[in-house]
């Protein structure tokens, strides 16, 4: 079996999923086990026993991102996930997309902007992302694979540049899509993509209109907004609302609910 560091190495090298447990407290401190994202166990051990509970408590962790200290009896096992950077696929180049292209790197995504507008798509309005592309959407389509790491952004209301995107993402596994729009406009996108057959758990993985309700005014303050709903999926945990005056801790700890502590 390959040495932990061997794993881990190959996990980022590979771009792959996956997490390393380390008993920090109690008996056995310092054993290690490095898990893929299916929590087989690559390098590494932990007692008899424990292996199991960890790799499932893991597979959990990593499928949200999330790092945490747990504890099985009197042993505390520190769960780290490592995870491949997310993508995000931003279709449109407005000016909501200027800030969300800089603030999202800051996050940790790697952040590609799409327009078939040469006027709106150039280097000077957008200087830092990872690849700035003039043209239609089936461009950047055909380029990336849109899988669980892939959190696509959608700030044209010209059909031209959503319907291809919508297409591509209706049986992809990406794990967000937002679309920017009035109410009235998510409205009459529901009804044209049920009349094309579209159902109920396809509709609703449309986040639209996109953001979370912070007031946002500028394109700025909504870019913050859709960053923050973003955010809230990334890690499936949260619930968007101010933590003061909550109980419990902020972080919930295994088997726990927020607010419960």
């Amino acid at each position: 079996m390959k040495s932990a560091i061997e794993a881990i190495g190959d996990l980022t090298a590979n771009e792959d999923l996956g997490a390393v447990a380390t008993v920090i407290d109690g008996p056995d401190i310092g054993a290690k086990v490095v898990l893929d994202d299916s929590g087989r166990q690559l390098a590494g051990s932990l007692p008899a026993g424990l292996l199991e509970a960890v790799a499932a408590d893991a597979v959990g962790l990593m499928r949200n991102e999330q790092s945490r200290t747990l504890t099985y009896g009197d042993r505390a096992v520190f769960v780290e996930t490592i995870a491949p950077q997310p993508l995000m696929l931003i279709f449109g180049a407005g000016h909501i997309a200027q800030p969300l292209s800089v603030l999202a790197p800051v996050l940790g995504f790697k952040v590609v902007v799409a327009d078939a507008r040469a006027t709106w798509a150039t280097e000077e309005r957008f200087p830092e992302v990872d690849e700035l592309v003039v043209g239609w959407p089936d461009v950047v389509l055909e380029r990336y694979e849109l899988d669980t790491r892939t959190y696509v952004v959608m700030l044209s209301h010209d059909r031209r540049f959503e319907d291809p995107v919508l297409a591509a993402i209706r049986t992809a596994p990406v794990r967000y899509v937002g679309a920017l729009g009035s109410r009235r406009t998510s409205r009459e996108r529901v009804a044209r993509l049920r009349a094309d057959g579209w159902t109920d758990d396809e509709v609703n993985r449309i986040h639209g209109p996109i953001g979370m309700d912070i007031g946002a005014e500028t394109p700025a303050e909504i870019a913050v907004s859709i960053l923050g709903e973003i955010t809230r999926v990334r890690y499936g945990a949260g619930t968007g609302l101010s933590l003061v005056g909550q109980e419990g801790r902020i972080h919930p700890q295994r088997g726990e609910e927020p607010g419960t502590a």
